[in-house]
């Protein structure tokens, strides 16, 4: 329907489209004011408001959606409370364990209960495998499929107005296509930078191939368009990313006729990047899969003037009998020792993680053990320990064996005490030493950032040199607790000489 308003000043009527967006609870009505075609008049535009959970790669995606609207001319809100009536509060949401999806829950009625006039919109993952749970939670207007999540680039009125444009992307082929999602700036100092998304190799725990979808890449022309607009927006390290990095695929191939993966696009993007950028800028690799760790991945990285000291490897297991049952008997975790001795030639000291999956049905106490002696032997700065966690419509979810949570408790806190031991070595290392380090400054009123080698630092003093997004060189001058004191070097001609 459509409204004329003049007020007594002989004001030219404006004419707005009014869009029923919800109800109040008592029942009445709220609207939505549009611009009006016809007319041309500017009227009010819609407001929002994005949380995210989850991921790097929903942080990354928040970002693309949240500029798109900007140019749009929606309105964003750093509050939801900020959000006017009939505007749209965004969950980004994970559903990687069945914490994730209650964390899910806990903030859209968080949400409801802040602003109960706005619409609440899901999108990720627990809106692909727990659509008609979130379909039922308060203030909920509409859960968006993984296929249709691209639609909100272009098209959210539309799905304000429940009027939603369904477009398929699909190549010639009927293949599926990258989304189209892309950014130009980020909220934090070290951006992510989606390179990649889904997965096609199927892990028996795994909910994120129902989430997420097959493996599709990121053209690298794309990549590297993106990764110099960041730069030239002022930012120093970015974040290389992806749902399964060991998936990414180039459009050419090798002689034997494979296609290029992703140690090809990073030789890329040094190649066209580090003439201008070494010494000034560089690029941190997300996680990767064990079986990328090759000769390889030696040559590139002994060759890199960009990439940061810092690997991490997506492990789960040190028993190749768990990993098999796990769907993931494409590597041997027996080899990583070896090549983490090849990588100090080239990188004499670096920062190493793994991310662990403790109690996978079935797990006993000699696998454990194989995992926990492999831990031992891995030169570890940190690691992320999860307990299984039984995922609806997984293998592993009807698996017989399933562990009582005692178990899973008992033995995530021993790798976890292992690992920790691990970590404070390499700390009390680096600051006995006082090593140098590169550090970015993630937080200027608290002075805390991250080094080359992932490890947490906080300014003594922050010295004007020290700007967000810098990389500053800087002496450790102690340790507190997790946390690396450092202060920066007086002289810095080069940030990284």
């Amino acid at each position: 329907m459509q409204l004329s308003v003049a007020n007594i000043a002989d004001v030219p009527a404006i004419h707005y489209n009014i869009t029923l967006l919800g109800r109040f609870p008592s029942g009445k009505a709220w609207l939505g004011l549009f611009l009006n075609s016809a007319s041309g008049m500017v009227t009010q535009m819609p407001e929002f408001f994005i949380t995210t959970l989850g991921c790097k790669v929903n942080q990354y995606e928040s970002q693309a959606l949240a500029e798109a609207w900007q140019s749009l001319g929606w309105q964003e809100r750093y509050s939801s409370g900020e959000v006017a009536s009939g505007g749209v509060l965004l969950v980004n949401s994970c559903a990687v364990t069945a914490s994730a999806v209650a964390d899910v829950r806990a903030t859209v009625r968080r949400l409801h209960r802040e602003n109960p006039f706005a619409q609440i919109w899901i999108v990720g993952c627990s809106a692909q495998t727990h659509r008609l749970e979130m379909k039922a939670l308060p203030g909920v207007q509409a859960v968006i499929p993984t296929a249709r999540k691209p639609e909100l680039l272009k098209y959210p009125e539309q799905w304000l107005r429940g009027e939603q444009k369904s477009e398929e992307l699909a190549a010639p082929d009927g293949k599926r296509i990258y989304p189209p999602f892309s950014i130009s700036t980020y909220r934090r100092a070290r951006p992510v930078l989606k390179i990649q998304d889904g997965c096609s190799h199927g892990c028996t725990y795994c909910i994120v191939p129902l989430a997420r979808g097959a493996a599709v890449s990121r053209p690298p022309d794309e990549v590297l368009a993106e990764a110099r607009r960041l730069l030239e927006a002022g930012f120093r390290e970015i974040i290389l990313s992806g749902i399964n990095l060991s998936q990414y695929r180039l459009p050419s191939t090798t002689q034997s006729g494979e296609r290029k993966g992703f140690w090809s696009l990073l030789e890329h993007l040094e190649l066209e990047l580090a003439s201008e950028w070494k010494g000034t800028a560089r690029l941190r690799i997300s996680s990767l899969e064990p079986g990328q760790l090759n000769e390889q991945a030696l040559d590139i990285l002994a060759h890199s003037q960009l990439v940061c000291p810092h690997l991490h490897i997506s492990l789960q297991s040190g028993s190749n009998s768990m990993l098999k049952r796990m769907g993931r008997g494409h590597y041997q975790p027996d080899l990583l020792p070896e090549f983490c001795k090849k990588l100090k030639n080239i990188w004499p000291r670096f920062g190493l993680g793994v991310d662990l999956l403790v109690g996978f049905p079935g797990e006993n106490d000699s696998e454990f053990q194989e995992t926990l002696q492999l831990v031992d032997s891995l030169p570890l700065t940190y690691a992320h320990v999860f307990p299984y966690s039984r995922r609806p419509g997984t293998v592993a979810a009807t698996m017989p064996g399933q562990l009582a949570k005692s178990v899973l408790s008992n033995r995530s806190a021993v790798l976890r005490q292992t690992v920790q031991e691990k970590k404070g070595r390499f700390l009390e290392e680096l600051a006995s030493e006082h090593a140098e380090l590169r550090v970015v400054l993630e937080n200027s009123v608290e002075g805390a950032g991250i080094s080359e080698y992932y490890t947490e630092c906080k300014f003594i003093s922050i010295p004007e040199m020290a700007g967000p997004k810098v990389i500053t060189r800087t002496h450790v001058m102690g340790r507190e607790q997790e946390c690396l004191l450092v202060e920066p070097v007086q002289e810095q001609h080069n940030m990284f000489g």
